[in-house]
């Protein structure tokens, strides 16, 4: 694995050629070390907590028809543990051929990351390289109807069955488990071995957790943070989906309609995912957080082993005893239609903002992509210019969706989290993961984001804020 960084202290990076210092800018600042999630001790917790929650909900989700594992009357509690030690080795353990399936996955994402057509960006700024720009190239689009051709064909040729991801799904969660460990110390040491690290803390359970490595990339050009974002845990969590809907039709016949619903809406996120991968480069987790165990194992593991509990569910339960369409059977289709309407605020919204800051810098965004919907442009909008700090200069965009509402496309990220937990019903817990996980966190990163747009963009942001009071929802919130 190699890196663009070079290791030197950003003093001496900062030096003219004279020997006297550059001014700095955001571009050059490097960031004091800070700890969060409770430094060493919480990110322990979360390392050893959530691979523990992750078995707990596949044996609760598996052998407990979806109710809690809990211990019989009167049974100790160190037999029910055995129990459960039990069953996920004899169940989940980590077999050849689930090594197989995952690594096999893996490789041709790669692969196709590397080989099939796609679109050239640039990062933002880096401040470890000067305010140096990195060079991205993203080919997602292609990556995912192919795979998604591959996936089908190997089906339905018999070479590879992908109700298999139903069937093994406790094996292949445990190698996606292990490998998230793997990775995560491969990527750790090598960083220290080629002095590759950045803000580190000196606690090395907390930058094990963290990170060390900014701008990791394989052979130069795979960079590995972009390219786990999106193809690892969102292609794994549709194929689980569609994996449901072939198992349920060989054995039935028919797909039901809530296999359907999380068929469309798997796919549609996906999709939206894929499509826009270029969007990813400016963000937060590539421009800032480092490559560890955090981004490394979510993104392996944690997405896609976690949030399929909507579709294990389905999978592994009798149609006949699906909540809606036994007993609200037409309210399927208007919920299908109000999730559409909901995906096209939220994939306009952000489009709306991406063809914004790419005409600010006098860029042409030119997305060839499915599905190209309407108002995904905002002709001439009405802008805020910020007229102090670092920042001084920009525009702040205060039309079209982000003149209804300031986190409008949170409200959609919502309603789709919500949905993916209420279509499964109220007999089990664990489909709602994901749709209380993503409620709390998305409260949290509204709160950060509007505290660092405070500072960052001065009385030009609380301007923004009386022109558009609306927080979530028009008129409501």
């Amino acid at each position: 694995m190699s890196s663009p960084n070079s290791g030197t202290s950003p003093d001496l990076r900062n030096r003219r050629p004279n020997g006297s210092k550059q001014p700095e800018t955001a571009a050059t600042r490097v960031e004091k070390p800070h700890f969060e999630f409770g430094g060493s001790l919480g990110v322990s917790a979360l390392m050893i907590g959530f691979p523990l929650l992750m078995y707990y909900m596949y044996i609760g989700a598996t052998f407990y028809n979806g109710k809690l594992p809990l211990p019989e009357p009167n049974q100790p509690i160190p037999e029910f543990l055995a129990h459960l030690v039990d069953l996920v080795y004899t169940h989940a353990f980590p077999t050849k051929k689930a090594w197989l399936i995952y690594w096999s996955f893996l490789t041709f994402e790669g692969f196709a990351y590397l080989y099939f057509p796609g679109v050239y960006r640039v990062g933002k700024p880096l401040p470890h390289l000067n305010g140096a720009q990195l060079p991205y190239y993203c080919s997602a689009v292609w990556s995912w109807f192919a795979t998604i051709a591959l996936a089908l064909t190997l089906h339905f040729t018999g070479l590879f069955r992908l109700t298999t991801l139903i069937t093994d799904f406790g094996p292949i969660m445990s190698v996606a488990i292990v490998s998230g460990y793997l990775v995560s110390i491969i990527a750790y040491i090598s960083a220290l071995a080629r002095g590759a690290q950045h803000r580190m803390t000196g606690s090395h359970i907390y930058d094990f957790f963290m990170g060390a490595e900014l701008n990791p990339r394989l052979f130069r050009w795979i960079d590995m943070k972009m390219f786990f974002e999106v193809r690892i845990p969102w292609f794994i969590l549709f194929l689980l989906t569609l994996a449901t809907a072939l198992k349920q039709y060989e054995e039935r016949g028919v797909v039901s309609g809530e296999v359907c619903f999380l068929l469309m809406a798997h796919f549609l996120y996906t999709n939206a995912c894929a499509k826009g991968e270029d969007l990813i480069i400016p963000t937060w987790d590539m421009y800032y957080e480092k490559w560890g165990f955090m981004l490394i194992f979510w993104n392996l593991a944690g997405v896609p082993m976690s949030y399929c509990h909507c579709t294990l569910y389905l999978a592994y339960n009798d149609p006949s005893t699906y909540y809606w369409s036994n007993k609200h059977p037409a309210m399927l289709l208007p919920w299908a239609a109000a999730y559409i309407f909901f995906y096209w605020i939220w994939d306009t919204c952000n489009s709306q903002k991406s063809i914004f800051r790419a005409e600010e810098r006098g860029a042409k965004v030119d997305r060839a992509s499915f599905p190209q919907l309407p108002w995904r442009a905002v002709k001439n909008p009405r802008t805020i210019r910020v007229r102090e700090g670092e920042d001084q200069g920009a525009l702040i965009l205060c039309d079209g969706w982000y003149g209804i509402a300031r986190k409008i496309h949170y409200t959609c990220d919502w309603f789709f989290a919500i949905s993916w937990g209420l279509i499964t019903g109220f007999d089990s817990p664990f489909p709602w993961f994901y749709s209380v996980f993503f409620s709390v966190m998305i409260v949290h990163r509204a709160r950060r984001d509007i505290q660092r747009c405070r500072e960052r963009y001065g009385e030009a942001w609380k301007e923004y804020e009386k022109r558009v009071p609306w927080l979530f929802i028009p008129y409501v919130i």
